[in-house]
């Protein structure tokens, strides 16, 4: 066993001559082997799959001198975690997590007991760069909401780069990201437990309940989302959704003058920061910027997304004609409550990124026409009673895939129409029997994607390519 690096790593000179192995070779663990090899320090990069299923990663690292260790057995791991002197790993990779191997969890462990760095890329990032932070978690609506603060910066002229979950990686901008940058990063309850510092300017969306597979209960999922606040507290704004009840119980623990609160309703009294006025305006510190309804996303949960980052752009420096312009012309986001086609009279949608079933209720929610619903997938162990009772109000009917079809049809029999496909294609042409001009027929899966698909945007990628097939345009 070699004797770790003990230095802690605040700048890319702490990174030379370190011996880092980087777990997993997704997007971001090619970028954090690119970054590491570049500043000089000497980089091993893991993958459990073999060299065959991972050629284009490979390419993506541009010859650089990095060790490849593919599809290795578990004692060649563990000898690689043994002499390194940092870790750099998918956030999904963590010795805490029932669903990381067991074997991989105690080296990990053991590694962090000698005092070997364990860190993501984001977490990576976080610690090096010299830019302003703009922090987005939430159980739901992340994506969108970080994505409209990017184009709000930008319209802004604020200098924006725009990553974390949302999928791209910003520790290759550590350089030529300045001071007078923001980095806006999504980030997920993965990407949590791995940094340690806050963000100057901390947006939740709201705080319900997922991954339970994962954190075992509602009140392990709902610490690991307090991390962000928690880290930023000392020194950083902390914007919270007065109308969401996890936002609120967050906010009593935290120091008043530390939180910004917006909402649509203002529920328990909190004064609101930015909200809709009595005149159906969107209002941030008192400035009227734009009627609601000229907002072109669907939903009040979008809309609640829409004032929340109107209200943390307001805190990073953006006057109220850039957010309003910015705004006006969002289009949106993929697989979020996105209109892939038309075909007969019925207008076709896809939320695959609704994965629980509060999402997927905000999605049934959001339109006033008749609603047929495609759900289901992978089970998180969550409670779809309230799904079920709104689904039953709302929807002219149902088509349920995947895992969790068993359940949904046990809560929705007798309740509305039920049908049950085997695949999207099947899902979609069911869906297109049952609805009528007029209609919506919503991807709302209320569920993970992984049983039958790579990951929602493949199951959103399904779902548009089935559409497509109708006839209508997508």
């Amino acid at each position: 066993m070699m004797t770790a690096f003990t230095s802690p790593i605040s700048s890319t000179a702490d990174l030379r001559g370190r011996r880092a192995v980087v777990l997993g070779l997704a997007r971001s663990g090619v970028a954090a082997c690119r970054f590491l090899a570049d500043v000089g320090a000497d980089v091993t990069a893991y993958d459990r799959r073999p060299p065959d299923e991972l050629a284009d990663a490979v390419a993506a690292l541009e010859g650089r001198d990095i060790d490849l260790a593919l599809g290795v057995d578990e004692a060649a791991v563990g000898a690689l975690l043994d002499g390194a002197d940092l870790l750099v790993t998918s956030p999904s990779i963590s010795p805490r997590f029932p669903t990381t191997d067991a074997w991989l969890r105690d080296a990990l462990s053991a590694a962090e007991a000698r005092g070997v760095p364990l860190v993501s890329e984001v977490g990576l990032f976080l610690r090096l760069t010299r830019a302003r932070v703009l922090g987005v978690t939430g159980t739901k609506g992340k994506t969108t909401t970080a994505s409209l603060l990017a184009a709000i910066l930008a319209r802004a002229d604020l200098k924006v780069a725009l990553g974390g979950n949302i999928g791209t990686p910003l520790i290759e901008q550590t350089d030529t990201l300045g001071p007078d940058a923001w980095a806006v990063l999504e980030l997920s309850e993965l990407q949590l437990p791995t940094i340690d510092r806050g963000v100057d300017v901390a947006l939740y969306t709201n705080i319900t309940e997922d991954h339970l597979d994962r954190h075992g209960s509602v009140a392990a999922y709902r610490a690991v989302k307090a991390l962000l606040a928690e880290l930023t507290a000392p020194a950083g704004r902390i914007v919270l959704n007065a109308d969401d009840p996890g936002c609120r119980e967050l906010g009593e623990r935290l120091d008043p003058a530390t939180l910004a609160w917006y909402g649509r309703s203002g529920a328990g009294g909190r004064p609101l920061e930015a909200g809709i006025d009595g005149d159906g305006w969107i209002r941030v510190a008192g400035e009227r910027l734009l009627p609601s309804d000229e907002v072109p996303l669907p939903g009040q949960h979008m809309l609640a997304n829409v004032v929340g980052a109107a209200l943390a752009a307001r805190l990073a420096g953006a006057g109220g004609p850039a957010i309003a312009a910015a705004i006006r012309t969002f289009p949106g986001v993929p697989h979020r409550l996105e209109t892939v086609g038309e075909h007969r009279g019925v207008r076709w949608v896809n939320d695959s990124q609704a994965t629980v079933p509060a999402a997927a209720i905000a999605a049934l929610q959001a339109f006033d026409a008749p609603i047929v619903l495609i759900a289901g997938g992978k089970d998180k162990g969550l409670d779809y009673e309230r799904l079920a009772d709104v689904a039953a109000g709302r929807a002219r009917a149902c088509v349920l895939i995947g895992e969790t079809a068993d359940e949904l049809e046990r809560r929705l029999a007798g309740r509305l129409p039920v049908r049950r496909a085997g695949s999207m294609a099947e899902a979609v042409t069911l869906a297109a029997s049952l609805a009528q001009p007029g209609d919506v027929a919503l991807l709302a899966p209320a569920a993970a994607s992984f049983d039958m698909f790579a990951d929602y945007a493949d199951r959103g990628d399904a779902f548009r390519a089935a559409v497509s097939h109708l006839g209508g345009k997508a």
